[in-house]
């Protein structure tokens, strides 16, 4: 069976990226008589949180399309009985699946660990692309520069690294948003 698409969209924080992902899975249902699958990885920890989970849900709400939202904080393959080869999945974001993969539970200091955190974030992407169309994955670039003040954000920042690194090694296309503006970085 053939690879499912893959699009990486990444930028800063309310840099448009999410906006900008759903308008392509949006253009990529549209092409291949898809539906539209939301894989939501972030949680309402606080009020600031709440407020962007609701503007999300409400931007999908506007779809000419509606979409199916599923939350899982961790362990995303169980998305897998919701979706088929015709589903075009939105995962947003890597960067906060990330957190909550890392900051469980495990040391994120252990070498070990850090390697199944990245192996299992690596192949639930394999898993999903196997089982659906299309899958649309969002991350945040943090900083320009390496976080060296704090052993556990600096370990958080390569680990994000590798994973950006590993995800575009094997895209279809990938964007760098920018206020508002996608720069097509690949495909």
């Amino acid at each position: 069976m053939e690879k499912a698409r893959l699009c990486f969209i990444t930028g800063g924080v309310r840099s448009g990226k999410s906006r900008f992902a759903e308008s392509k899975a949006l253009e990529y249902a549209l092409q291949m008589d898809g539906n539209l699958h939301y894989l939501a990885c972030g949680r309402d920890r606080d009020a600031e949180m709440g407020e962007r989970i609701l503007r999300h849900r409400k931007d999908r709400e506007s779809s000419p399309i509606a979409w199916k939202t599923s939350e899982y904080a961790t362990d995303i393959t169980r998305i897998g009985a919701d979706i088929d080869q015709d589903s075009i999945i939105l995962l947003d974001c890597l960067t906060t699946l990330l957190d909550n993969e890392l900051f469980g539970p495990g040391n994120p200091l252990e070498k070990e660990f850090l390697h199944s955190v990245f192996s299992k974030i690596i192949n639930a992407i394999k898993v999903i692309r196997k089982q659906s169309s299309c899958l649309i994955v969002v991350s945040n670039e943090l900083v320009q520069e390496p976080i060296f003040q704090n052993e556990i954000l600096h370990t958080y920042g390569k680990i994000l690294g590798q994973l950006h690194q590993a995800i575009v090694g094997q895209a279809d296309e990938a964007y760098l948003v920018e206020s508002g503006i996608p720069l097509r970085k690949r495909g």
